[in-house]
């Protein structure tokens, strides 16, 4: 990465500390990258980023049914809790527990105002990986 990316990169990184959407975990993931895999942090975000937005689409449709499979939604928000923990994406993560025990409550309110708390959450840390990205296809580019 070029001086100046670099400098901006770690500007970003150290605002989304400041906002709570990162934790410890993402200096370790930084640490990894160094030397032999230059790519490596734009690689996890980027799957972190098309992966949680596939799991999102498929709680909102869990959600969405008549009769809603409380298992299936928490296996979900498990997953994105666990690739959200992975990366570091804290404010995600605590979202994603506060969730996962609506889920437990089988509390259809609770399940949907969790999604809409989790899908803010997690918009905002791909969103800073990739500010010119709109709507729900984001691709960050670090």
């Amino acid at each position: 990465m070029a001086a100046p990316m670099l400098n901006q990169f770690n500007t970003l990184v150290a605002n989304m500390f400041a906002a709570g959407l990162l934790d410890d975990q993402f200096q370790e993931l930084q640490m990894l990258q160094e030397g032999s895999a230059p790519d490596f942090i734009d690689k996890v975000v980027t799957l972190f980023c098309e992966d949680g937005e596939r799991i999102i689409g498929e709680i909102a449709k869990l959600l969405d049914k008549p009769c809603v499979d409380y298992y299936k939604v928490s296996r979900f928000v498990l997953e994105l809790k666990g690739s959200s923990a992975c990366i570091g994406a804290q404010r995600v993560k605590n979202s994603c527990i506060q969730f996962h025990q609506c889920c437990q409550e089988k509390s259809r309110d609770g399940c949907l105002n969790s999604l809409d708390s989790v899908r803010n959450d997690f918009y905002d840390v791909c969103s800073m990986f990739n500010p010119h990205a709109s709507g729900p296809s984001l691709h960050p580019k670090l």
